[in-house]
């Protein structure tokens, strides 16, 4: 007699539980319920003949036993996530979708031209595009909504898959008309964390970048907290404060003089952009083509 075949579901929630370290977040991970979740490994342990986790007050390790099964468990699932999509897609064989979250310097700046050119290479591809910040992306990117998300903050937890694409520069912007904008000397960081400066809203990959980079900053209190690009843009031009924004963000009112950059004493600040997703590690399809899209270097302006 044939040995049965695996449990999916069951292997899902055994390599969440690895990741996650323990039980309960593994089950939660899942959506599912405690009792439902150890009932689930026990029967995993049973059918292998072996026990998989050491479980302690704390949570739960693998054995050596068990992180070679996680191993094997992995493949399996990526097999299986591989079978999915390709009867989705064979389903669907004149439009394939795309759900893809990027945060919003990414959407401005960045993703028309990538969608511009997937379209080109790709025309049967169409993308959902949901504009999020960087927080909001990584949410929907764990809950399932998102298959591939752009983001700009430098956290990226350890349960997605992540490629950086390029770096971004962060620069401080001023009215014309600032006393920063004729200063002779440039400014420094302690001087930039103790200034009360506009701000995206908390989870922005853009905030969560320049705290990192300066985590000092995070101590003083914004003279406005807000919630897109364009409004930091606006209430810098007319004179609330310094902002720290993305060159891409900014450039255009850079060459026209609406706003003025502030030189910063130092290195300069700089933050990667990221792809994430979550189930196989290799993307394939629609997403692994935006991806490639938007880690080719970039054309020269015509």
């Amino acid at each position: 007699m044939s040995a049965p075949l695996p449990n999916l579901p069951a292997l899902a929630l055994f390599v969440a539980v690895v990741d996650e370290g323990g039980l309960g977040a593994g089950a939660r991970r899942l959506g599912m319920y405690q009792p439902n979740a150890s009932r689930m490994i026990a029967q995993l342990e049973s059918q292998a003949g072996m026990a998989l986790l050491d479980r302690h007050p704390r949570g739960a390790r693998p054995t050596s036993a068990g992180l070679l099964y996680a191993a094997h468990a992995r493949e399996l699932l990526e097999a299986a996530a591989d079978f999915t999509g390709w009867l989705h897609h064979s389903r669907d064989e004149d439009t394939l979708e795309l759900q893809v979250g990027a945060s919003m310097t990414i959407a401005e700046h960045l993703m028309p031209a990538w969608l511009t050119e997937l379209r080109r290479t790709s025309a049967r591809v169409r993308v959902d595009l949901r504009v999020l910040n960087s927080t909001q992306v990584l949410e929907q990117v764990r809950g399932g909504q998102l298959q591939l998300g752009f983001i700009e903050t430098p956290h990226v937890p350890r349960w997605v898959h992540a490629q950086d694409l390029r770096e971004d520069e962060l620069v401080v912007v001023v009215a014309p008309h600032h006393p920063w904008a004729s200063r002779d000397e440039p400014v420094g960081l302690q001087e930039l964390a103790a200034t009360a400066l506009v701000v995206r809203e908390g989870g922005s990959g853009t905030r969560e970048a320049f705290e990192e980079l300066v985590p000092s900053a995070a101590r003083t209190a914004p003279v406005q907290e807000l919630s897109s690009n364009a409004a930091v843009r606006v209430a810098v031009s007319s004179g609330a404060g310094p902002a720290v924004l993305s060159m891409l963000a900014v450039r255009s009112l850079l060459e026209t003089g609406q706003l003025h950059r502030v030189p910063v004493q130092g290195e300069r600040l700089r933050r990667p952009l990221t792809a994430v997703w979550t189930g196989p590690r290799r993307l394939t399809g629609p997403a692994a083509d935006l991806v490639a899209v938007a880690t080719a270097p970039t054309r020269p302006a015509l």
